[in-house]
C-alpha cells in the first residue's frame, strides 16, 4: 500500500476487511473488497496478503485464505479435529471412486462438457456430474459454441476450499500414465458387479 497510509488508517482498513469477511461467511472477491474499502485492487490485494500473514500466528483459531479470486476467513486446519469432537455440524463429503474420478477430470480439463468427460471415462457420467453439482463442487460455466450447445462444467470455490488450494493451477501435475490408469479403472467399473452409477 502507499506509504501515505498511516498506522491508524491501516488498522481501520484491517478491521473493515475483517468485518466484511466475517459477515459474509464465504469467499469475498478481491474486486468487491477493494470497492468496499475504497482502495485500488492492487492496494486491496497488498492489504489482504498482509492480513493473511497476521492470521498465521499460532495463537489464532482462524486463518485468512486466498480462494480463487477472493478471500475467506476459515478455521485453522489444526483445529478441525477438535471442532468435530465438539459436535459442530460440518459438511462431509463421501465421494465414491466414480464421483471422485469425474471430479478429477473436470478439475484438470475445465471447462469441459459431459460428453468429453464420458469420452475420457468410457462410461456414462450423468450420476457423478449431477452429484457433484448437488454438492456444490462443480457448476455450469455456460454452453459450448457447438452443435447442440452442450453445457460446460468447472469447479467452484467450494471445491478449492475442500481441497485446500487457492486455484485450479495449484493442482498437482498428472502425467499421461495416470490418465490412462483412470481410463482403465473406469472400464473395469463397467464390468464390476458393484458399479455405482
Amino acid at each position: 500500500m502507499e506509504n501515505q497510509i498511516n498506522e491508524q488508517e491501516k488498522n481501520r482498513l484491517y478491521a473493515a476487511a475483517e468485518a466484511v469477511l466475517f459477515a459474509e461467511g464465504e469467499v469475498v472477491s478481491l474486486t468487491r473488497l477493494a470497492r468496499i474499502l475504497g482502495l485500488s485492487k492492487e492496494d486491496a490485494e497488498e492489504l489482504m496478503e498482509d492480513m493473511t500473514l497476521n492470521y498465521d500466528d499460532e495463537s489464532r483459531g482462524i486463518t485468512l485464505k486466498r480462494i480463487g479470486k477472493g478471500y475467506q476467513l476459515c478455521t485453522k486446519e489444526s483445529l478441525h479435529e477438535m471442532l468435530s469432537e465438539a459436535h459442530f455440524e460440518h459438511r462431509e463429503y463421501r465421494l465414491t471412486d466414480t464421483v471422485l474420478e469425474t471430479l478429477s477430470i473436470i478439475a484438470y480439463r475445465q471447462p469441459v462438457t459431459r460428453s468429453e468427460i464420458e469420452k475420457i471415462r468410457g462410461v456414462s457420467s450423468d450420476h457423478a456430474v449431477n452429484k457433484l453439482v448437488e454438492l456444490g463442487l462443480i457448476r455450469e460455466l455456460g454452453r459450448l459454441n457447438a452443435p447442440g450447445k452442450p453445457l460446460l462444467f468447472g469447479t467452484t470455490d467450494e471445491f478449492l476450499r475442500c481441497f485446500g488450494i487457492s486455484s485450479p493451477e495449484d493442482l498437482p501435475v498428472l502425467d499421461e500414465g495416470q490418465m490412462e490408469d483412470f481410463r482403465k479403472q473406469a472400464t473395469d467399473e463397467v464390468y464390476s458387479a458393484d458399479v455405482d452409477i
